[in-house]
């Protein structure tokens, strides 16, 4: 009997009056927020605008959810289109099911949409949401949690995870593979946020190290997973994908290291003419004080060529000039 375990929740949902917040959505939710929040500021340290992130996930949000599910429904059509399923299942996605190859490749569609609409390259801005987007599937994969689905084998190792009778599901401790992959995906941000600091990753080699990384885990951990699964020559379909992907990645990283060496200079052309006109406009400040300096010059030099108008001869004595009236009688000139 196993004394220590990690215990699953009793309901993956919380009635809060007539409105259910579903654990899964919730972590999915919290994700997302994250990724855009820790990608913000690496694109404002990368030379980017503020809020450009946020922007451009505005498009690639919708299109990963949507390709997400997409890859699940697809690979999994037995659990919507069998003999005693409803197909409307499939569009219930709070229950779970998104595949993060699908949604890594619809999201980059949208993302691009929304780079262009921009004018930004999109490798730049993948590079710099690449740790954000490892640190949102660390905590989704906690939605999995919430639903008592993905885990692995029977274990009796003390964080073994504990599950409930249910459907499709036998009463037991297993491997808490949701718990495996979270905890690689943080080592995936950290190695990506290191890698980037260290040899100054620029485009798309950084997300493309991400892709690697996430690959080499997520094909180990899929292989102890004990849930229904396609597969492919003994092994199941998620694994022979991360492997096609991993040797993807590499291939991209290698190849672009030796055509496009070193980072982009510039990630976002608005935010870079901003502080070009931010400089011109500081210079022009500086004119208005030189002409007054030059016109003060002027100024002492129309005072001095006065006062020599004023100045008599070798031979005078230095007062002021004075003109004789009609009668003779001396009289100051007016300088008013």
């Amino acid at each position: 009997m196993n004394l220590a375990y990690i215990p699953s929740p009793s309901t993956g949902v919380i009635e809060l009056g007539p409105i259910p917040l579903r654990g899964y959505a919730f972590c999915i939710i919290i994700g997302v927020f994250v990724a855009v929040w820790f990608g913000n500021k690496r694109w404002i340290a990368r030379g980017g605008k503020a809020g450009t992130v946020a922007d451009i996930a505005v498009w690639a949000v919708p299109f990963g959810l949507v390709g997400g599910r997409l890859y699940h429904v697809i690979t999994d059509y037995q659990l919507y289109f069998s003999d005693g399923e409803d197909w409307v299942d499939a569009f219930k996605i709070w229950e779970g099911g998104l595949g993060i190859w699908g949604a890594i490749a619809l999201g980059a569609v949208g993302a691009w949409i929304g780079c262009r609409r921009r004018g930004i390259p999109l490798p730049a801005w993948a590079d710099a949401l690449a740790p954000g987007i490892a640190f949102a599937q660390a905590i989704g994969r906690w939605g999995n949690w919430f639903n008592q689905e993905l885990y692995g084998k029977p274990t009796d190792l003390p964080w073994a995870v504990k599950i409930s009778e249910g459907a499709n599901r036998v009463e037991g401790t297993y491997h808490p593979t949701f718990l495996y992959e979270s905890l690689w995906c943080v080592g995936v941000a950290l190695l990506v946020i290191w890698a980037d600091r260290r040899f100054k990753l620029g485009h798309g080699r950084a997300f493309a190290l991400y892709v690697a990384a996430y690959c080499a885990g997520r094909g180990w951990i899929e292989y102890m997973r004990v849930d229904e699964a396609h597969h492919v020559l003994g092994l199941r379909l998620n694994v022979w994908t991360a492997i096609v992907v991993f040797v993807l990645a590499v291939t991209y990283i290698v190849i672009s290291a030796k055509k496009r060496p070193g980072r982009e200079e510039i990630v976002e052309p608005d935010a870079a003419r901003s502080g070009e006109d931010g400089g011109k406009d500081a210079s022009s400040q500086d004119t208005p004080a030189e002409d007054t300096s030059a016109e003060d010059s002027a100024i002492e030099d129309s005072s001095a060529e006065d006062s020599a108008a004023g100045t008599p001869g070798a031979g005078g004595t230095g007062t002021e000039a004075t003109e004789t009236e009609s009668d003779g009688s001396p009289q100051k000139a007016d300088r008013s």
